[in-house]
């Protein structure tokens, strides 16, 4: 038996019956919401079941922090659709038949029949019996992952449709029993998947496919490597599993010190921040891999890439740990501690013998120079209390005659001192290097012109990097339960290396070999699984597109054999026959302009994406065409729906139009320049226009791989 998937759209004149129903139901889900919001408002208006306003004054805290929350995740959906799907059950498989439940109990648990509904957040009744419940609630896995093959209990899955008010106007039933595999997803999770972008990316919660949700409901303990091509929903997994885990081991994560997501640069990151407020989780941060490593340090420079691969290689841990230590110094002299009227005497020898005893430890730069000074203190205090005198090791920890024979020892460092030292001196990066780093590679990080002092250094991402690490030997980093990394491709091993020691728990990477773009990216993911200190986690990879255009991803593709050899294009879930055009003209300009006139008059964003030299020109002929447009990377409080972008700054971005301009100018900019095209081309979640002048790079004309170049228009 064939499965047949039933679909019902609404009449603008005449609402089906069954519609009816569904959005009656929807109204009274969403009165119970606010329902369920009102009452813990309250609650917190009148300080309910809190105690004594001095005795219990942490615990009284804490319960209106928690309600504070609870609020807060119950807020935001008064205008959403609460359930996005439903599962049909057997009457009495889910719920307890036989009691009057209300009209909300009466709708899921009928004669013939237990219906489940499934929604971003759980909603439940006056009794606390679930209306609506969490997709990441056990039971709703069954509507992700229900087949023919096992329908997990489940009759029919059925999906509802929405216009752009959020009105609910379709429904799709997916019989599961009795019916043969459907060849591929209905048409609601067609129209879902293809529904025009405008502003930042949003959730994919009702889209979600087996093979991503596997990755999602991935244990809190595990680590995970995703590799995926564009279009394969790998950022969308990582932020739905985030959800998840917080969802399912929330005390677990906070006690470990909290969930991060650490992106490639801020335009991405506000192109994600609405996704997990629309999942009802604010407690995450989100971050820039600068943020992490130099928090309050501006970028000013960029690595040419002869010193990108040597700063980003794990050697130059080695380098720093040699020049940080080599700070330590042999006592010479005695030291006088003055205490009740008494000299105690700490000669040359002791303190020599406490200093070798502590560097035999292997502690950390500053946590060495801490239990020097106790140590010190401590053969004081011994000799003092012979004498029967009172007196506290924090006091003699504190004395000055100590604090000046640790500071004579063991000297305090500034990271940022220490790291421009070595960067600026050629006499201390070569006793530090020697051995470690060539003459041509301790060349190619000298800073020339030296900089006047450590701030005025035009700082570099792989110079935070080296700041972190010098940073980590002084005072070891907060923790972090877990963390999502994304576009993890162009990180190098230091920066892995960073991420690495903050790691409490496990951690989520995210990446595409094909889009590496920095001469400093690691070359697989079991390199970058090692760098993090996690050797065992599970490189997986996505092969299904759901979002870039097969025509697209194709064309793209063609790049695929000169950037990864070892990598194949993603089979894309989507079809369309006017996805891609490729034009030639002597008229950029006109071109450019004629096409985004176009695309605005339809629905959708549009990107214009472009060598970064060229923005400007670009720029100004938006502006003397009066097209209104965002430019990437700066701020705005209302983005405009046509966008125009470097394309240094577009990895991980989407749009629904996407024309990227004089791709050989592209690849001429930089020794990545294939690699960074490839991420352009891939920006596209509809239509793709490429528009030249210059002659297109040769992998692009070839046809090699993927669409034929007869295809190409």
């Amino acid at each position: 038996m064939r499965l047949v998937i039933t679909m019902r759209l609404i009449d603008h004149d005449v609402v089906d019956p069954e519609i009816r129903g569904e959005r009656e139901f929807m109204e009274l889900c969403r009165a119970q919401l606010i329902s369920m919001r009102d009452e813990v408002g309250d609650m917190l208006a009148r300080r309910a079941a809190e105690g004594d306003g001095v005795g219990d004054k942490y615990f009284n805290h804490a319960l209106r922090e928690f309600r504070k929350k609870v609020i807060e995740s119950l807020s935001g959906f008064d205008d959403a659709p609460l359930f996005f799907g439903r599962m049909d059950y057997p009457p009495g498989e889910v719920y307890e038949q036989g009691e009057d439940g209300g009209a909300r109990q009466a709708h899921t648990r009928r004669a013939d029949r237990d219906l489940v509904y499934v929604g971003r957040r759980g909603v439940r009744d006056d009794d606390g019996e679930p209306v609506v419940i969490d997709w990441r609630a056990p039971l709703a896995r069954a509507f992700y992952e229900a087949s023919p093959r096992d329908p997990m209990g489940v009759r029919v899955r059925r999906r509802y449709g929405f216009d752009h008010g959020g009105a609910l106007t379709a429904f799709e039933d997916e019989p599961l029993t009795g019916a043969a595999p459907a060849p591929s997803g209905g048409g609601l999770l067609a129209r879902e998947i293809e529904r025009p972008r405008q502003g930042p990316m949003r959730d994919i919660v009702a889209t979600i496919q087996p093979e991503q949700m596997r990755l999602v409901r991935a244990d809190v303990g595990e680590t995970l490597c995703v590799q995926g091509a564009p279009g394969t929903g790998k950022t969308a997994v990582g932020l739905h599993r985030l959800a998840y885990l917080l969802f399912s081991a929330r005390d677990k994560l906070r006690r470990d010190g909290g969930v991060a997501v650490i992106g490639p640069n801020l335009a991405f990151l506000a192109h994600i921040r609405t996704v997990l407020p629309a999942l009802g989780e604010a407690e995450v941060v989100q971050s820039t891999i600068d943020d992490i490593t130099g928090p309050g340090i501006a970028v000013g420079r960029v690595d040419d890439p002869a010193a990108a691969r040597v700063k980003g290689d794990l050697r130059m841990a080695e380098v720093l740990a040699r020049h940080v230590w080599s700070q330590l110094r042999e006592p010479d002299t005695e030291a006088e501690i003055q205490q009740q009227q008494r000299i105690w005497r700490l000669t040359v020898d002791d303190q020599a013998d406490e200093l070798a005893a502590v560097r035999s430890r292997g502690l950390g730069y500053g946590t060495g120079r801490d239990l020097l000074a106790q140590r010190l203190a401590h053969v004081v205090l011994r000799r003092i209390e012979q004498r029967g005198t009172e007196v506290t090791l924090a006091q003699l920890t504190r004395s000055r005659a100590i604090t000046q024979a640790v500071r004579r020892m063991w000297p305090p460092i500034d990271p940022a001192r220490v790291v421009f030292d070595l960067l600026t001196t050629p006499s201390v990066l070569a006793s530090a290097a020697e051995g470690i780093l060539t003459a041509e590679e301790q060349r190619s990080i000298l800073l020339t012109p030296r900089p006047r002092s450590a701030k005025s250094m035009p700082w570099s991402s792989l110079d935070l990097a080296l700041l972190d690490e010098v940073a980590a030997m002084v005072e070891r980093p907060d923790k972090l339960g877990h963390v999502m990394v994304d576009e993890a491709q162009d990180l190098s091993p230091m920066h892995f290396r960073a991420i690495g020691r903050r790691l409490a728990g496990a951690c989520t990477v995210l990446g595409d070999l094909a889009q590496a773009t920095s001469p400093s990216a690691v070359r697989d993911w079991p390199e970058v699984l090692r760098h993090l200190d996690r050797p065992d986690g599970k490189v997986d990879v996505l092969e299904r597109g759901y979002r870039v255009p097969a025509e697209v991803i194709d064309y793209a593709a063609r790049l695929l054999p000169h950037i990864a050899p070892g990598l194949a294009g993603p089979a894309s879930f989507r079809h369309s026959a006017d996805a891609l055009h490729v034009r030639r003209t002597a008229r950029l300009s006109e071109a450019v302009v004629e096409t985004c006139r176009t695309a605005l008059a339809g629905d959708g964003s549009i990107c214009v994406i472009t060598a970064d030299a060229d923005v400007e020109e670009l720029r100004r002929t938006f502006v003397e065409e009066d097209l209104p447009h965002t430019v990437l990377g700066e701020e705005l409080l209302e983005p405009r729906r046509l966008t125009l972008a470097p394309v240094t700054l577009t990895k991980g971005l989407e749009y629904d139009t996407v024309l990227v301009l004089e791709p050989a100018r592209i690849v001429a900019a930089e020794p990545q320049g294939l690699q960074r095209l490839y991420v352009a081309l891939t920006r596209a979640v509809s239509v793709l226009h490429v528009i030249h002048a210059q002659d297109l790079p040769a992998p692009l004309v070839s046809g090699s791989a993927g669409t034929p170049a007869t295809a190409v228009r």
